[in-house]
């Protein structure tokens, strides 16, 4: 039979209703035909003399394959033959491979007669349908350059052309599809369109996202005459995929969690008459940060806890609550939200024994039905609190009062305490933290759609392990109006479980490569350590982001020959570059004649000494060349305290932050400032950074422990900045 476009539906259906996990070449062939990506002539044949004389009416020279739904990989097999001559080569290698031991025992269903498409650059195309985000698309170059260097892109599907090409262009061996080192171009438009077919939004992948689990056209093969996928294998999904639909209310994310950034008031269930249990802890914690609403302790029996009056449920409350925190026993708490049905916006679990247990998933399932049919927006459960500055509520001891632009969404309890206090350190101030645990009604997009919408809200960052809707997340990124950029620190990213899939792409997927593609299509950067995520908040919280000028060329400065050398070296491994100064702004740095052993060249290298003329206003001269001859993207100026130790009566460092808040106001919006403050380890001098990192603040400069924390900072930032610029074109 000759392999003829047919209603893909029926090609899909057949096979499912078979009870068949894969689609055999040629229904793969006729699938893609069906949307339009081109395969060679063929046709499907009972046995080798059927074969010659199919071959007689075709164009020499041929491929013969084995068609058998049990085989995915033909060539492992030994079930294909290229580069046959003539009709009876082909009927020869059928009779040959129906003796090998994989074909002879399998059930085939024919065998597959095709026209070799002409030569070209192998390409490989593939899907795969990620268990969070849905279906994905890859593409590689073929051969070596896939099997061993994996040089493959992947994206979220939908795609559009643009992100096609930034796909293509991310590869490695690009430059062999525009003919370098000899190759002849091909036509790149051709395999834009095939890409397109398979995962653009009415693609073969979007349409079949749920029948679909593995895509593979490997290879495709690419001239200057088009594209030609040559083989295809599909794996079917035979698993429910079901998606559970997002709870929508008819109320706007700013509207849904006011009552949780900004409560009036708060229930409190779990505290006790006699020990000091997590929720007293809570209470007292609410008292010391200056809540200034009403709180509401919860006990069926007290008249009084925590020197407040208490209610025996939900139900009693003078007044409707905000927010309740619940730190009960798991099966009691379904029942003491629904007598709140009506009076109560969120609650917040803080109790354990749901989903994170095999046990508690029933128990977990009855919570959220029972609290939505109530009226209730559930946080958690298995989580810690909410941390919200200008709503006075917070679960940390000693958090910072005073409100930021950090928005944070993190789904450890444990982890968020660090990040808080940890960047309370550093300089970090936030316009909010949630813990979400299991995040078992309110999900990670919802609460990015509330910072994306939130005025006090310039950037996010989310610690996440398992995303729970990963439609609904891109949608989010995709489509709202006012998107921010974000930060994720993601854990468990390593699965090795995935690299049992059946398709090389479905095994080139493996390692969270969903999150390195949301990476590559929206303002979203992933940071693999707790320190790297404060830092790259930090540096979003001072900086303006410039989409129309990314952070490329960055100005180095500072004291310590060695240290600059090595901090160029970092800056370079971050994809930074650090280029020594021409023209006017060489020339200008030149003549003011610095004292020996200073270096203007780039970095630019001023011992104490240097530092120390003119009270350290020198630094200011020095900063106004660069900023009006040189314009770099960002100067990122390093400095090590102990240099300064015991070296006269002058302290540069005092006037350096007067000095960059006159240049910035000079040259507004010209390049980033960063700072790197080394110590030596001593108590003295690490207080004397804390007390700079103060007065940094205070004029929108990030404090950096030292050179490779401010450069990887600043690869954040021009990430961030490149994918807001490609979102705006």
């Amino acid at each position: 039979m000759n392999i003829l476009v047919q209603n893909p539906a029926e090609i899909v259906g057949q096979a499912k209703a078979a009870g068949r996990k894969a689609l055999n070449e040629a229904e793969g062939k006729a699938l893609l035909s069906a949307f339009g990506i081109r395969t060679p002539k063929s046709c499907v044949v009972a046995d080798a003399a059927a074969a010659a004389a199919a071959a007689r009416d075709m164009r020499a020279p041929f491929v013969v394959k084995v068609v058998s739904s049990q085989i995915l990989h033909k060539s492992d097999a030994g079930g294909v033959a290229l580069n046959l001559p003539d009709a009876q080569a082909v009927a020869a290698a059928i009779t040959a491979m129906a003796q090998k031991p994989i074909i002879k025992d399998c059930a085939r269903d024919g065998w597959l007669v095709e026209e070799m498409a002409p030569k070209g650059q192998e390409v490989v195309l593939g899907g795969f349908r990620d268990p969070q985000f849905g279906p994905m698309l890859m593409v590689g170059l073929g051969g070596i350059f896939v099997e061993l260097l994996k040089d493959v892109a992947f994206r979220i599907c939908p795609i559009d052309r643009p992100t096609a090409h930034d796909m293509l262009q991310e590869l490695k061996g690009y430059g062999l599809l525009q003919g370098a080192r000899g190759q002849d171009p091909v036509d790149v438009d051709a395999l834009v369109d095939a890409m397109i077919a398979l995962g653009g939004p009415d693609g073969l992948l979007m349409q079949y996202a749920d029948e679909i689990s593995e895509a593979d056209l490997n290879p495709v093969i690419v001239s200057s005459q088009g594209a030609v996928a040559v083989d295809a294998a599909f794996v079917l999904n035979t698993v429910s995929t079901q998606d559970v639909a997002p709870y929508t209310t008819g109320q706007s994310a700013a509207d849904m969690f006011r009552p949780l950034f900004q409560p009036r008031t708060i229930a409190v269930l779990g505290a006790s008459t006699r020990d000091v249990a997590i929720a007293n802890t809570f209470i007292r914690r609410l008292k010391d940060f200056g809540f200034e609403g009403d709180i509401y302790p919860i006990h069926p029996k007290a008249d009084e806890i925590e020197g407040l009056k208490a209610y025996p449920s939900l139900a009693d409350t003078p007044q409707e609550v905000d927010y309740a925190y619940i730190a009960i026993g798991a099966g009691r708490i379904a029942d003491a939200l629904e007598a709140g049905a009506g009076r109560v916006r969120i609650a917040q679990v803080i109790s354990s024994g749901f989903g994170e247990v095999e046990e508690g998933r029933e128990l977990q399932d009855d919570l959220v039905r029972r609290a939505r049919a109530s009226g209730i927006r559930v946080l958690g459960p298995n989580c810690l609190g909410t941390y919200s500055p200008r709503g006075g509520l917070t679960f940390p001891v000693g958090a910072p009062k005073a409100l930021g632009s950090i928005g944070v969404i993190s789904q450890s309890g444990g982890l968020s305490t660090d990040i808080i206090k940890r960047g309370q350190w550093r300089g970090l101030r936030f316009s909010g933290l949630v813990t979400i645990g299991n995040s078992a009604d309110v999900k990670p997009h919802d609460l990015l759609d509330y910072y994306f919408s939130d005025p006090e809200t310039r950037a996010v960052g989310l610690y996440i392990e398992d995303i729970r809707d990963g439609k609904s997340f891109v949608e989010v990124l995709r489509n709202h109006p006012t998107p921010k950029p974000i930060v994720v620190l993601k854990g468990g990213r390593s699965d090795d479980g995935r690299l049992a899939a059946a398709s090389h792409t479905g095994a080139l997927a493996g390692d969270d490569k969903a999150w390195d593609a949301l990476a590559q299509q929206f303002p979203l950067s992933m940071a693999t350590t707790v320190d790297e995520f404060i830092d790259a908040l930090l540096a979003l919280q001072h900086f303006t982001l410039r989409p129309e000028k990314p952070t490329h060329a960055v100005t180095l400065f500072g004291n310590g020959g060695g240290s600059s050398v090595l901090g160029a070296d970092i800056f370079s491994l971050h994809k930074l570059k650090v280029a020594p100064f021409k023209g006017k702004a060489r020339a200008a740095l030149d003549a003011m004649g610095l004292p020996p052993g200073t270096s203007v060249i780039n970095p630019i290298d001023t011992p104490v000494k240097t530092l120390q003329e003119k009270e350290g206003w020198i630094a200011g001269e020095i900063l106004g060349h660069v900023f009006e001859h040189a314009e770099p993207d960002a100067i990122a100026m390093h400095l090590n305290l102990a240099a300064f130790v015991g070296r006269g009566t002058v302290d540069p460092i005092g006037n350096l932050f007067e000095v960059v808040r006159q240049t910035r106001e000079k040259w507004p919006g010209v390049a980033h400032f960063a700072l790197a403050m080394r110590t030596d380890g001593s108590a003295e001098l690490d207080q004397t950074r804390r007390d700079y990192r103060m007065r940094a603040f205070d004029i929108g400069v990030p404090i950096y422990d030292e050179i490779p924390a401010m450069a990887q900072a600043l690869a954040h930032i021009g990430h961030l900045e490149r994918q807001l610029a490609r979102r705006l074109a």
